[in-house]
């Protein structure tokens, strides 16, 4: 299920919510022509969200683990499938039943979350299954996944997806350099393809630079853009120079993680300041899940 990484799938969902200014207003907790009628309970959609989302990344991840079973026989013995602690048979039951548990999740709130949910789900099979070692696609489908995820966070006010849903570019453009770092985890890789995904880093901070300055709350947003900038550059640089499979699989582990820093930039450039120190507190959950369960 890879925990850490669940975390930072909640931290996505936590910065879509404050990008659709849910926790800034009152009058923003409920349309009654819009979402179901749970009047003064302003909780219950981040509820019912987080775990939808918790659901469809887990499904997503343990159905990757199913489709990858015959490779990782080979490339990584050591997995749950491969070294027999799981059958085949129990992870995509297991699978399934997670993604049941987003898109109903979602559905419990809105028929617009629930078709962002399965949208997510069917983006996460297509990768898992077809577009995982396609060069362009595979990664493009990947980072699809997590602009998605951004998305059912702003679902929550349904109205704010048309104002927003763009901002989806950018994870996209994060996930996919993520993606394409991570194809020489095992076998080592090229420098060039380090460097290219260093300046896909690079826009991405510059595009939640603008955003902020747009917003009127660049100098709060500094603060978490430049511990994000730390997390991902370091270990980048230390694969660039020496492009080894262990030291890919750091920059791969620090640029998953950082999500949360990330998101915690949005919150902030959104000017939610209390959701964005919220985000930051999932960071050390995350790592410590980390390190008891893999990342990549």
């Amino acid at each position: 299920m890879r925990p850490a990484n669940v975390v930072t799938a909640v931290a996505d969902v936590l910065a879509g919510m404050a990008i659709a200014g849910y926790f800034f207003d009152p009058k923003y907790y409920f349309s009654a022509s819009e979402h179901m009628q749970v009047q003064g309970n302003f909780l219950l959609p981040v509820i019912l969200l987080v775990i939808s989302t918790i659901g469809l990344y887990s499904g997503g991840i343990i159905l990757n683990d199913v489709f990858d079973a015959e490779l990782d026989a080979k490339e990584r013995p050591e997995r749950p499938i491969p070294s027999g602690l799981i059958s085949k048979k129990a992870a995509t039951i297991f699978g399934g039943i997670f993604f049941f548990i987003g898109i109903f999740a979602a559905g419990l709130y809105s028929k617009e979350s629930q078709y962002l949910a399965a949208s997510i789900m069917i983006c996460c099979l297509v990768y898992d299954k077809m577009l995982k070692h396609h060069a362009v696609f595979g990664p493009l489908n990947m980072g699809l996944c997590r602009g998605l995820n951004l998305l059912l966070g702003v679902s929550i006010l349904n109205s704010e997806l048309l104002n927003w849903w763009f901002l989806a570019l950018v994870p996209i453009i994060y996930i996919a350099s993520i993606t394409m770092i991570s194809r020489g985890e095992v076998h080592g890789g090229s420098k060039k393809m380090l460097y290219f995904g260093g300046l896909l880093y690079l826009i991405v901070i510059a595009c939640i630079v603008a955003l902020a300055i747009y917003k009127g709350n660049i100098i709060s947003s500094m603060i978490f853009l430049l511990a994000f900038a730390f997390m991902i550059f370091r270990p980048l640089w230390k694969a660039i120079q020496n492009p080894i499979g262990p030291n890919i699989g750091k920059a791969v582990k620090g640029g998953v993680i950082a999500l949360i820093l990330m998101n915690a930039a949005w919150a902030s450039a959104f000017g939610i300041w209390h959701v964005a120190i919220f985000i930051v507190i999932l960071l050390p959950v995350s790592i410590l899940l980390s390190k008891a369960f893999a990342v990549t």
